[in-house]
């Protein structure tokens, strides 16, 4: 690595983290770019453990010795900005004090992580960054084996979403799918039962799947709001709800994957603790 001040905050060497509160910018830009933008030390040490390649990092100096021995085997620039030059920069106070922008893996072909797993959690349509990155971190912590999510997704690979995880999207296997009903081809394809979290009149409980669990079980779980498709609902071969009292009929998405993971978790020494 190679360390540089910044002198200039509107410079092209810092370019890749202008304007990081801009969304609908960081989402069009950052896959087209082929780069992800990672904020804190912890997770960049996580992406770094995972295997990604960062391209260059922004930070304040104080964390630079923390970070060094991580970042020392790549040629890349460390810039070393003041607080007030990071918020210019990016747009708002950087209170974790570091970033950087790494390479964007190459997405799995999803057959090869269906091969190998027994729980996958696949997310429709959910547009939130901080629900995709709650998600990712339940996932992690409670035994599930992938996440597969559709065309229309957010991004988990989008600053919040990878703050939000506290960097467990880099330990999880993660990979697009494509539009039903060929994502419900390619899970029953490798033995998949479809289990969609949703109300409806003809739904089991979640008790009575957790009871007896398919031996593989993909968790389908929809958009804040208008919940999962119809082709969705009409691709799966149940569809699960969670019994809930004092008249609330649904939880945060991320909230309900949680308890749902936490339900059927594989490992007894996850259910048991």
């Amino acid at each position: 690595m190679h360390i540089e001040r910044v002198r200039d905050a509107a410079s092209d060497a810092v370019a890749d983290y202008a304007r990081l509160t801009d969304v609908a910018l960081r989402s069009a830009n950052e896959p087209e770019q082929g780069l992800y933008i990672a904020e804190s030390a912890k997770v960049i040490r996580r992406a770094i453990g995972a295997g990604h390649r960062p391209r260059s990092v922004l930070m304040e100096e104080k964390w630079l010795a923390g970070l060094e021995p991580v970042l020392a085997p790549f040629d890349i620039p460390v810039h070393l900005a003041d607080p007030d030059q990071l918020e210019e920069i990016t747009g708002y106070r950087v209170h974790r004090g570091a970033l950087a922008a790494f390479e964007r893996p190459v997405l799995a072909d999803p057959a090869d992580l269906l091969s190998h797993a027994r729980r996958v959690v696949v997310l429709e349509d959910i547009v939130d960054h901080t629900n995709v990155g709650a998600i990712f971190r339940s996932v992690a912590a409670l035994g599930a084996d992938a996440v597969l999510v559709s065309p229309r997704c957010a991004d988990p690979l989008y600053r919040r979403s990878v703050r939000v995880s506290m960097g467990t999207v880099f330990q999880v296997p993660w990979t697009r799918l494509p539009e039903w009903p060929e994502a419900a081809r390619m899970l029953r394809a490798h033995d998949f039962t479809i289990a969609a979290l949703a109300l409806a009149d003809d739904a089991i409980s979640l008790p009575a799947l957790a009871a007896d669990p398919p031996e593989r079980l993909a968790l389908v779980f929809g958009a804040e709001g208008d919940g999962l498709s119809r082709s969705a609902l009409e691709s799966a071969d149940r569809v699960v709800t969670i019994p809930m009292r004092h008249g609330v009929d649904s939880l945060n998405v991320a909230a309900a994957a949680a308890v749902v993971l936490y339900a059927v978790a594989l490992d007894e020494e996850v259910a048991g603790d």
